[in-house]
């Protein structure tokens, strides 16, 4: 069978649609966000091959695996086994990181294991286990008639007159003795001062290197090895040079010695691996005294240190007691305490008593003398022994973490930490980006036997690498913290896994995976997705990306609107087919029928008015002077990797809003920050979950259900039984429906079978009992509001400004058709940061906001990047100031002012490398950004700005 025959899908919101799609091929699905293409990929192709593979299973397995609900469609035929690439955080574990997901880790390990040279923590030397006939073979190797002494170590740097030891060596029938690096007769030794370190050797044998002495110094090895411990020494005497050699793992100086070398040796997971001190974390968490003094600017009377301020009658009298002992002033501003006093208070007296007056619960005052704790040092000790989580609660808020000073964030113990494979640890390799590490394997020379070990080890390294590098991740390292990774980032590297497992016959289903991506690493993704086609793949896209689209075999486009007026197959055919399809919206902007305009006039930045952050530091920057002009539009961008995220969320979000907030998050390393007077607000409207319970929603998230149930409580049925806005809410008790407690589903767990949620037979998944159900606002029930598309409401309430108000700008965001009770869980990053931004929006505007935005432009069709365009215009034409992290180059273009980034990711980037209007970067000719925009600027049509819009920007 060549195609997969779908027919009356009827998934969520579509409409009873037929399709045919070709197998093998690589197929895009795009359309509007919210038409249904999710539904069509996710939610009815994948969820049927997963499901039909997994009931082809015992019932024991299935219990282990999560079944999928089967779609609503009469008939799919020729699926394959499915799997979905979708864009999920990889794992909220701090152990995981980019190696243990990917599992180069555990070929590190095994190359460590089997190929590895442990050194000597605190000599440096190889511990090399040798046998007598290689160092007999070491020996021979030297020069004809190189004069060699066999030596035995007997004591290396140790206290002591020896007699004991002299006179047992005696016994033994030795005569020469080398102490202290001279040679002597043993019965013309000196005398050895008791409180001096000496070296002692015992001379086994003195010889001239010759063919013919091999017997000679095999017996002569033997000897030394017996006498000192597996140790040897020969010791060339015209030059001087010495050879040590150890029989085991052992170093020859201090007899440092290791087991034979295993896998798990390398492990910061496993304990005989971890480092003691972090339990192989790689930080360790300690009191930030920065958290401590949330307020250094106000004095210790005044609450410079929360919870030891005089609301807290016991905590502060113990100052009052340490400031008369010590004369310190408690209105003065604690930052302006001498340094040593500040000390005494967080870190304690030491050993000095202090006299402490407490007044008793009886109102009776009695002293005491003792050591005073230190702050810092009581919080330790409580959050160590308390049982209390509402204690410890209260704790963790003054924690942060910082390197583990034991293994400096390495992970591992110290025993791992000094094994080498071509002069590298497993932690040096592991820090490097992955292009830097597949060339150092691709590099590496092995001799003897530990090349034939590393030969499929290393031919398994490099290719894995290959394929991450492949799918634009060659800025990565292996032990990036896997929570860390943006929602692409861990696609990418599940599609780079998933390439590295050679499957065929299988149906692959991915979500946006050029999310995060330059332009020019585009290029790349796409051979990726061609390659998994290639091996005998039907590859199934959610993209939005023009080149992807141009790049398929085979283009569906849903729509025509979003909501329930999408879910329909509006165009399929092959790119050029949809292009030329007058009905189709994304035909339109691939044909160039249809384009986002570019301003006319770009408006200049003001002289004295700029945001400056100098010798911004933090990660891979290069100590990066960013100057970003008040008022305008500003866009970041740079090829994935190169600090646009550490420049622009690590430090000039977290700087501000220590500024402006007093915020504890410590922002990344700089030198200044300046500008920030401009300001009297800065909002982060980034991509994490609104919400992370079922109850969460767009109404309660944005403010919408508490006007709406004051409507309802204000209705005449309402007023007569006495129920006021809390009847109307799912979340406390009274309105709401107790069997399911608002959920208006019930979780049943069948073990063998997915668990299922049954709609409640009490209020019939309304969520509300059935006398609040009673009151009805213009016809309608509470329930059936939440129900209501943005949309819907929209015009429902319309006559309600505040109402009204605020679900314009929900739809003002390209959101008209999401439902306002919809759980949060189910949005999408994009569709979460929609709402956030749609909530600012809806508040009173001063006009002085530093808005930053972190590609706000994922999962957005063409037309819902205009819709956002004009949103963040208005914003900035009120006097704002936006700061966008972007790689979409409609985005770039429309841009007041661009900084790119680069000139690669990683090591390689870090630096500004273009500023100024999208015309000045895209003549800059080391700017890859540049280079794309300037074939965009060619052919852009532009907009003539209102004369209104100009003046209010101009002034």
């Amino acid at each position: 069978m060549d195609t997969i025959k779908i027919r009356g899908a009827r998934t969520h919101n579509l409409k009873n649609i037929n399709l045919d799609l070709p197998r093998n091929r690589l197929t895009v699905i795009t359309g509007l966000s919210g038409s249904g293409k999710s539904s069509l990929a996710f939610d009815t192709l994948y969820a049927e091959g997963q499901r039909r593979y997994v009931e082809s299973l015992s019932a024991y397995a299935r219990q282990f695996l999560q079944m999928m609900e089967k779609p609503d469609v009469d008939l799919i035929e020729g699926l394959s086994p499915a799997i979905s690439i979708e864009q999920k955080a990889t794992s909220h574990n701090p152990r995981s990181t980019v190696g243990t997901v990917t599992e180069i880790h555990d070929y590190l390990r095994l190359l460590y294991a089997r190929a590895g040279t442990p050194h000597c923590p605190d000599h440096g030397l190889p511990l090399e286990a040798m046998s007598v006939s290689q160092m007999v073979d070491h020996a021979l190797a030297l020069p004809t008639d190189t004069r060699l002494m066999i030596l035995a170590p007997v004591v290396a740097d140790r206290k002591g007159e020896q007699l004991e030891l002299f006179a047992e060596l005696r016994a033994q029938g030795f005569v020469r003795l080398r102490v202290d690096a001279t040679v002597y007769d043993i019965d013309s030794l000196p005398k050895l001062a008791k409180t001096k370190k000496h070296t002692v050797d015992v001379v086994i044998d003195r010889l001239k290197v010759k063919e013919d002495q091999h017997q000679r110094l095999a017996e002569s090895f033997e000897t030394a090895l017996r006498h000192a411990d597996g140790r040897a020494l020969a010791v060339e005497m015209d030059s001087g040079k010495e050879h040590l050699f150890s029989s085991k793992f052992a170093c020859p100086v201090c007899s440092y010695s290791l087991q034979e070398l295993e896998p798990r040796l390398f492990s910061f997971n496993n304990p005989m691996g971890a480092c003691p001190s972090c339990d192989g974390l790689g930080q360790i968490q300690f009191f930030d005294p920065i958290r401590v003094v949330a307020y250094p600017h106000l004095s210790l009377a005044e609450g410079a240190i929360k919870g030891w301020d005089k609301r807290n009658q016991f905590y502060f009298q113990m100052l009052e007691s340490l400031a008369a002992h010590y004369s310190i002033d408690t209105s003065v501003p604690f930052e302006g305490l001498p340094e040593n006093l500040r000390k005494i208070i967080l870190y304690g007296s030491g050993t000095e008593q202090i006299k402490f007056k407490y007044l008793s619960e009886k109102g009776t005052r009695f002293e005491r003398s003792h050591a005073f704790e230190g702050i810092i040092n009581s919080m330790e000790r409580r959050y160590r022994e308390s049982d209390s989580l509402s204690v410890r609660d209260d704790l963790v808020k003054y924690l942060n973490h910082k390197p583990c000073p034991e293994c400096q964030g390495q992970r591992l113990r110290r025993e791992a930490r000094h094994v080498f494979v071509g002069g590298q640890t497993i932690s040096a390799i592991s820090h490097l980006s992955l292009m830097q590490c597949r060339d150092f394997f691709e590099e590496l020379t092995l001799i003897g036997h530990k090349a034939q070990i590393a030969e499929k080890i290393l031919k398994e390294l490099t290719s894995r690498l290959s394929f991450l590098i492949n799918v634009g991740l060659n800025y990565l390292s292996l032990d990036r913290s896997a929570e860390t990774l943006s929602g692409g980032e861990a696609q990418r590297i599940r599609l780079a896994s998933q390439i590295g497992s050679g499957l065929t016959g299988v149906m692959y289903v991915l979500d946006e995976p050029s999310i995060g991506l330059h332009q020019r690493d585009n290029v790349r993704l796409l051979e990726t997705l061609i390659h998994l086609r290639d091996l005998g793949n039907t590859v199934i896209v959610v993209e939005h990306d023009q080149e992807a689209i141009e790049a398929a075999d085979y283009v569906v486009d849903i729509g025509p609107g979003a909501g329930e007026h999408g879910g329909e197959i509006v165009a399929e055919g092959t790119p050029q087919q949809v292009a030329a399809n007058s009905a189709s919206l994304t035909g339109a902007f691939l044909s160039g029928r249809r384009r986002i305009a570019i301003p006319d006039l770009r408006t200049p930045p003001v002289t004295d008015r700029w945001l400056k952050i100098l010798d911004a530091g933090g990660n891979n920057l290069k100590q990066v002077n960013l100057e970003i002009p008040v008022g305008l539009f500003t866009c970041v961008s740079g090829v994935s990797g190169s600090g646009k995220s550490t420049l622009i969320n690590d430090t000039l979000y977290a700087a501000a809003a220590r500024h402006l907030y007093a915020a504890t998050t410590e922002p990344a390393a700089y030198g200044e920050i300046t500008g920030l007077e401009f300001f009297d607000k800065v909002i982060n409207v980034d991509q994490s979950p609104i919400g992370r319970t079922p109850r969460s929603n767009p109404a309660t998230y944005t403010g919408l259900l508490t006007p709406i149930r004051e409507l309802f409580a204000g209705v005449p049925a309402a007023r007569e039984r006495g129920y006021g806005p809390g009847r109307f809410s799912f979340n406390v008790k009274g309105g709401r429906c107790e069997a399911c407690q608002g959920d208006g589903m019930i979780k049943v767990e069948m073990h063998f079978l997915p668990d299922i949620f049954v709609a409640c037979d009490v209020c019939h998944s309304k969520r509300y009992n059935r006398e609040t159900l009673e009151v009805r606002f213009k016809g309608k029930t509470i329930h059936e509001v939440l129900q209501m598309t943005v949309e819907q409401a929209r015009e429902f309430f319309d006559a309600i400004p505040l109402v009204a108000r605020k679900l314009q700008t929900l739809m003002d965001v390209g959101l008209s058709y999401i439902q306002l009770g919809q759980s949060a869980v189910t949005l999408s990053g994009g569709e979460a940061q929609r709402v956030k931004l749609a909530l600012e929006l809806s508040k009173r505007d001063t006009g002085r906001t530093l808005y930053v935005l972190d590609e706000p432009t994922t999962g957005l069709h063409f037309h819902d990047i205009e819709m956002l365009l004009s949103v963040l215009h208005r914003l900035r034409d009120h006097g704002n100031t936006i700061v966008v992290i972007e790689h979409n180059l409609d985005v770039i273009k429309t841009a007041d002012w661009v900084v790119d980034l680069g000139p690669e990711g990683g090591d390689g980037g870090g630096r500004i490398i273009a500023c100024g209007t999208p015309e000045q970067v895209a003549n800059v000719h080391d700017s890859p950004t540049g280079h794309y925009l300037k074939k965009l600027l060619a052919g852009a049509n532009r907009t003539q700005l209102t004369t209104k819009t100009q003046k209010r920007r101009a002034s």
